[in-house]
């Protein structure tokens, strides 16, 4: 424990776009922590940033950084996770990871609190891994359902938001959507790339007045990295190794929240009534569906918010196992930060 008598805390990677989420959070949740250390690059040291209503000093990712910390948050890639996650749990810290690079170790737990948080007891390296913010959006929903119906198939295709690609992403919207604003577009091949030119930023197409249907990089028989992290985090997760999913990831226009449609198949037959009741008691989840009074939702309703919302909750047209859902999360709130930051709380818990 820190000098007060109460957990410190890391926050690594604390000026990214989850990072500063991390840290609105923080001041917005029950205050169980002592002293916050703010770790990022040492180009960012020195930096002073708002947490609990205190300025606090960004200091340079170094091994003495995590001296007398319990916890670390780490928001940063793969490479310097890999890199850095070792360190701060040789000088004594639990880490909870959200990149990618510990996520389908066996010895790593993945854990969403709503639905596997008994899987955080279960540490033997000293890291929890975050899932990805696609993965996150629709689990806590889906989670709820197969804990009552018993999942056996899952076909999702997301919406994905351009701050899933973090500040660089949303930069290169913004700046295509002012490249595209009063032109004529959306009338030949071609128009839109034309007037946006080589600023395609981290997507392969544009993305203003667009959709594109890939996110993440080239992975065997045509997947892309993004689907099989959908895939293969969901099977842990739920703890059903061979699960079938179908997955593809399509990046959309919009800022933040992701959105999934989600075709969820299951071991009986299974009515819209007793699925409503579910999802509208399941913790983390808003149930938001009611078609007729132009009621779903959408990622402009669910932006800033904390849980996944579904809509559209409806019986698969010619299989009586089957549902289908609308579903939307913010993607650096609980696909991300708010996920890491409950995790957190479950491992100072146990002490």
């Amino acid at each position: 424990m820190g000098r007060s008598g109460r957990p410190a805390l890391a926050v690594v990677g604390a000026t990214g776009a989850v990072g500063t989420v991390m840290l609105q959070i923080l001041s917005q949740r029950a205050d169980i922590w002592g002293e916050i250390r703010l770790i990022a690059s040492p180009r960012s040291a020195g930096r002073k940033l708002a947490v609990r209503g205190e300025q606090v000093e960004v200091v340079a990712l170094t091994e003495e950084a995590f001296d007398g910390i319990d916890v670390a948050l780490f928001d940063v890639p793969d490479e310097v996770a890999e890199r850095w996650v070792p360190v701060a749990v040789a000088r004594g810290a639990v880490v909870v990871d959200n990149s990618g690079a510990f996520r389908m170790d066996p010895q790593v737990p993945l854990v969403v609190p709503e639905v596997n948080s008994h899987a955080a007891r279960m540490r033997p390296r000293g890291i929890v891994a975050n899932p990805n913010c696609t993965t996150l959006s629709m689990i806590v929903a889906v989670g709820a359902l197969h804990a009552e119906f018993g999942l056996r198939e899952l076909v999702v295709s997301s919406y994905q938001a351009v701050s899933g690609a973090g500040h660089e992403g949303v930069r290169t919207l913004r700046e295509q959507l002012s490249l595209v604003a009063g032109t004529e577009l959306g009338t030949g091949p071609g128009d839109v790339r034309r007037a946006v030119g080589d600023n395609t930023g981290p997507f392969a197409e544009p993305v203003a007045l667009n959709v594109v249907p890939w996110a993440g990089s080239l992975r065997e028989d045509g997947w892309s990295s993004e689907e099989m992290k959908v895939r293969d985090e969901s099977r842990k997760i739920l703890g059903l190794a061979r699960l079938p999913v179908a997955v593809t990831c399509v990046r959309v226009p919009v800022i933040t929240t992701h959105s999934l449609t989600v075709h969820a198949r299951f071991e009986d037959e299974v009515t819209v009534d007793a699925a409503r009741e579910i999802l509208a008691t399941a913790p983390g989840v808003v149930l938001y569906d009611n078609p007729a009074a132009g009621e779903f939702p959408t990622p402009a309703d669910v932006v800033g918010t904390d849980p996944t919302w579904v809509g559209r909750v409806r019986r698969a047209l010619d299989d009586p196992t089957a549902l289908e859902l609308f579903v939307c999360g913010d993607n650096l709130r609980k696909g991300a930060a708010l996920n890491s930051a409950q995790t957190a709380e479950l491992v100072v818990a146990e002490a």
